[in-house]
């Protein structure tokens, strides 16, 4: 088979499944079971109107398979829901950017009929569609890099409020102020969830399902395993921070040692050839005068 032709097949099956999946992963009898309690007291509480969606949201949501929409929101929350791209805008725009790059890649196939031009014009159907999918986790990467370079220093920022005498929140609520990144607005997200009536633990778990960084992940579960055992939170803290220094600098040696592989290759393809030309340049002139003459 055309190696081209089993590319395009790739590229359309693999997204096709992955959305049949996410239709057919849905829990739909929990999701009957919530919607049936939240309807019992329908008729004897006082509800708001809901805020209307607009056409194309609405369109959104029921293109999308509802296990998609959770990944999607997954990803929301890795980048921070950052205000300019709400869920309801995620899912109106993917269908109208999928149509756009259906036209444009209609168009790429219809002025060629190889085969490179057609998988050309499929590939941009479907990058149309991903768009957002591709933003999100960029956004969401870039987000979770700076708050694992934030986790040591502010543990230990932490680790001298409470040992100067503040509880574990009030060192919360000293990081989250004083700090200006990523890492501060979770925190201080955290406390605002125990304020609006939520328990400590669900709070820190929260924290924990918010980030995919597995060092923030392993303090959460400490500090939630010291709040059920009645562990000192200073000693955890310590504890903590001290392991977030030692994985801080094991990361900086690792990417160290990536460097001279990283290097090797514009090394190879473009600072020896431009070496080669200026060093062996001007003998190899000379020669073919010389043997010219």
């Amino acid at each position: 088979m055309d190696p081209s032709v089993l590319l395009a097949l790739l590229l359309v099956s693999l997204p096709l499944g992955y959305l049949v999946w996410g239709a057919l992963s849905v829990d739909r009898k929990s999701h009957r079971a919530i919607r049936e309690l939240l309807a019992a007291g329908r008729e004897t509480a006082d509800f708001t109107a809901a805020p209307r969606t607009s056409l194309l949201e609405w369109i959104g949501y029921r293109l999308t398979p509802a296990g998609y929409v959770r990944k999607l929101d997954k990803l929301l929350s890795l980048a921070g829901r950052p205000t300019s791209l709400p869920l309801g805008r995620v899912l109106a725009a993917k269908p109208l950017l999928g149509l756009a790059g259906a036209l444009l890649g209609w168009y790429i196939s219809a002025t060629g009929s190889t085969p490179i031009i057609k998988l050309v014009g499929l590939f941009v159907v479907l990058l149309g569609y991903f768009i957002p999918d591709l933003m999100l986790h960029s956004k969401g990467q870039e987000r979770q890099k700076a708050m694992q370079l934030e986790l040591a220093n502010t543990l230990d920022q932490m680790l001298i409020s409470v040992e100067a005498g503040l509880g574990f929140e009030g060192a919360m609520a000293r990081a989250g102020e004083n700090g200006k990144g990523p890492l501060a607005e979770e925190l201080v997200r955290t406390l605002q969830d125990m304020q609006v009536g939520r328990s400590r633990r669900e709070s820190y778990l929260a924290l924990a399902e918010r980030t995919s960084i597995p060092e923030l992940r392993s303090f959460v579960q400490a500090v939630v395993q010291a709040d059920t055992y009645g562990i000192a939170i200073s000693r955890v803290l310590r504890i903590q921070a001290k392991v977030m220094r030692v994985k801080r600098r094991q990361r900086a040696e690792e990417k160290a040692m990536k460097l001279p592989v990283m290097i090797l290759f514009p090394l190879l393809f473009f600072i020896f050839p431009v070496l080669f030309i200026a060093i062996l340049g001007p003998a190899v002139i000379n020669a073919i005068d010389t043997f010219s003459g």
